[in-house]
């Protein structure tokens, strides 16, 4: 006969009650006694019943986590940070992609809404107005969107926007495009602002562009001509495709042009020149952002973390 939760508390002498929450909320147990039910569980073969513990406690024991482009390196490190996270809480994650495209991601919240106890919006492409209507339905945090009252994990672009045009001006760079992503992006809105208030620079908008190096390829030429001589890109897979697209124009980066990104990606330290970008918390927020959901009173919790400046090949002073 299959094991049940007495068995396990028999075997390693702790009540019931403190078998159950080891299994449905196993930051309420003392970690030496956590440690001690879940060798007792594997020692016997025990599986908690998660139907039955959905019907106990009404919870599904499951969350979403929704991201805007799979294909974006960016994304799988906060996946498996926020999977990894989310299964030390014993909760599973259902992962979706909605392609850029916001009435997917509608479709996706409204599909997950009875399936999950809550949902990981990262960086999304739906109004603010439409995310606080279907937060109607199920709790969500926000990755990289501020939206009045509900839990958000920031990256800081700001601080690190700022730390890309200082470093450019340090450099002697002055007419300095801004390459943004797509429309509404809240990324290319805090770049933007930092950008307005930095003094002592001739600033050139771009946008809104796919963020994609797609995106990166279609504005090269419209860069090329606009007479900057540097770049700062929405994300790293814009500037590898800027750097792609002044390449087949003969425009030596950064001998010509100057680049950097957002991200710091695996492609954009294998790329030649190899990116200068700014590092955004991947990792940390993907845990961070299962943690504001699962916390009680975590309703408006907002999380920042730092983003930091890593210098490599694609920047130079500015011709004379």
């Amino acid at each position: 006969m299959a094991a049940t939760i007495k068995d396990v508390a028999r075997a390693c002498g702790v009540h019931v009650s403190t078998v159950s929450r080891t299994f449905s909320a196993p930051h309420l147990v003392n970690p030496a006694t956590r440690s001690r039910v879940l060798a007792a569980a594997d020692d016997l073969g025990y599986r908690p019943n998660r139907a039955a513990r959905a019907l106990t406690t009404g919870r599904t024991f499951n969350m979403g986590l929704i991201v805007a482009d799979i294909a974006n390196p960016f994304f799988p490190p906060l996946i498996k940070a926020a999977q990894a996270q989310a299964r030390g809480r014993d909760y599973h994650v259902f992962v979706a992609d909605t392609d850029e495209d916001p009435r997917v991601e509608e479709e996706l919240i409204r599909t997950f809404t009875k399936q999950v106890d809550g949902v990981l919006l990262c960086s999304p492409r739906l109004s603010n107005k439409m995310i606080e209507r279907l937060a109607e339905d199920v709790p969500f945090v926000v990755v990289n969107r501020r939206i009045k009252g509900m839990p958000a994990v920031l990256m800081n672009v700001a601080q690190g926007a700022k730390l890309a045009l200082e470093h450019l001006a340090g450099l002697g760079h002055r007419r300095i495009a801004l390459v943004s992503g797509p429309i509404g992006s809240w990324t290319s809105n805090e770049m933007q602002g930092v950008a307005a208030e930095t003094p002592g620079l001739d600033l050139v908008f771009f946008g809104p562009n796919q963020p994609t190096e797609g995106g990166g390829l279609a504005v090269a030429a419209d860069v090329a001509a606009c007479g900057a001589t540097a770049v700062l890109a929405y994300n790293d897979l814009v500037a590898l495709g800027l750097i792609e697209g002044l390449a087949a124009m003969d425009i030596g980066v950064p001998d010509q042009i100057s680049v950097i990104g957002f991200d710091d990606i695996l492609p954009g330290r294998l790329n030649r020149p190899k990116l200068t970008t700014v590092a955004m918390p991947a990792v940390a927020a993907g845990r961070m952002a299962v943690d504001l959901l699962l916390q009680s009173g975590g309703e408006g919790a907002t999380v920042t973390l730092d983003t930091a400046l890593i210098v490599r090949e694609s920047t130079g002073r500015a011709q004379k």
